[in-house]
């Protein structure tokens, strides 16, 4: 692969080298690209020194490269440097990308090197945000990243944890460089970006749809916990997508520490019991049901209200278990004629589809998404996924791809599916 990184300014900038050391160490040829406030962060020597090949930093910089990627022959002529790079790149990377460069590449502007080579971009272009949580939050970026996904630009979601400043803990941090070398090389041999309407096509207006995310959280005292690694990010991707196609979308969060899609009604909650409630409340007037939470299959039988001290004489050897309520049998039992109902079951390893067709037809369900988890670098707090779509009719297998891309093809199932139902 031919990678082209462009490096816009912040502080994980850092990552950047560790993401093209990786790269390289791959096999991948990589041409840098940085932004004049990258290089407060980062030098454009130490970019160099690890590929092998110039870094430019202007549109008006004569290239020695003359836009070839290490491993290619040198053009006999002087090419235009912004757009031959991008020519020759399979993938063009923009990591990390400051809320500043998101909002120019939204716009369309073009007034460094690195915009002017992303408005060039004929190749899948791969933008990975990082920020401060504010910046991150603010309906003007993601208004923006909206724009660019609306656009085949696939996002990277940043991560949760802490960030640049002392003290301060939220969503913002660049994803890791595994995670963007994996979306870049997961990009290879998709369809270039291309512009296109604002908002998907309508196949959802005028319908309700709930959507539940995120894992739930069952206590085991005031302070620890059992529950699982769901993010709530293809549950997000979900109801961003069912919006823009029109659809008055509500979202049961449990335990989602991510940016929420202005627009979008959401209720928070914790535990499996508090995702039925809410869910028993919602249901009723829903159209569609998208149930992406992880919900927990077991809770602590006797939770203790304080803190359980491993040093106390009646500290337990061994903590019982009780079954959680199954919500979506307790949803399905009271379906009205009209709704269309959608369960996700997170599989590890062989025999996935087989529980998956069970679910579906114990459950009474309209379909079942299932994806195996034992797979590297999809479900669980990853921004890609791989899935299967199982209906009464067969069997739609899902490629890898961006979550959202991936919302995008269950929503067409559901649609598909409410348009073949005569009852609807």
């Amino acid at each position: 692969m031919r990678l082209l990184l462009g490096v816009s300014g912040g502080i994980a900038a850092y990552k950047a080298l560790e993401l093209v050391r990786l790269s390289v160490r791959a096999g991948h040829a990589v041409r840098v690209i940085q932004t004049p406030a990258s290089e407060r962060f980062v030098g454009h020597a130490s970019f160099e020194g690890i590929t092998g090949a110039p870094v430019l930093t202007s549109e008006f910089a004569r290239d020695p490269a003359r836009g070839a990627f290490p491993g290619d022959p040198l053009p006999e002529h002087e090419p235009i440097s912004h757009l031959q790079l991008v020519a020759n790149a399979d993938a063009f990377l923009i990591a990390p990308a400051s809320a500043n460069t998101i909002a120019k590449l939204a716009a369309g502007l073009a007034d460094n090197l690195l915009c002017s080579a992303a408005l060039a971009a004929r190749c899948p272009l791969i933008v990975a945000p990082a920020m401060n949580d504010a910046m991150y939050e603010h309906a003007a970026t993601q208004d923006n990243l909206a724009a660019l996904r609306a656009r085949g630009v696939r996002i990277v979601e940043p991560g949760v944890g802490e960030l640049a400043s002392k003290g301060e803990y939220g969503v913002g941090r660049l994803a890791e460089p595994p995670e963007l070398l994996a979306a870049c090389e997961a990009a290879l041999g998709e369809p270039a970006p291309a512009v296109r309407p604002p908002t998907e096509p309508s196949s959802l207006a005028g319908l309700r749809v709930l959507v539940t995310a995120g894992g739930t959280r069952e206590p085991i005292d005031g302070v620890r916990y059992v529950g699982n690694r769901s993010s709530g990010r293809m549950g997000y991707a979900l109801a961003e997508q069912a919006a823009r196609r029109g659809a008055a979308v509500t979202v049961v969060a449990a335990n989602v520490a991510l940016p929420q899609v202005p627009g979008v009604a959401y209720r928070e909650v914790e535990t499996a019991q508090q995702l039925a409630d809410a869910c028993a409340e919602e249901f009723p007037s829903c159209d569609v049901l998208l149930m992406a939470a992880a919900v927990a299959d077991f809770r602590p039988a006797a939770p203790v209200a304080g803190k359980i001290k491993k040093t106390a004489a009646d500290a337990p050897d061994a903590i019982a278990l009780e079954p959680t309520p199954d919500v979506l049998s307790g949803l399905a039992a009271q379906r009205a004629p009209g709704q269309t109902l959608v369960g996700f079951a997170a599989e590890h390893g062989d025999g996935a589809l087989v529980h998956a067709r069970d679910k579906l037809e114990r459950k009474r369900l309209d379909a079942v998404v299932v994806n195996d988890v034992s797979q590297p670098g999809i479900g669980f707090d990853a921004a890609d996924n791989e899935v299967t779509i199982v209906t009464a009719a067969g069997e739609r297998a899902v490629p890898r791809a961006a979550k959202h891309a991936v919302a995008d093809a269950i929503l067409d199932e559901v649609a598909r599916l409410r348009a073949a139902s005569p009852a609807r």
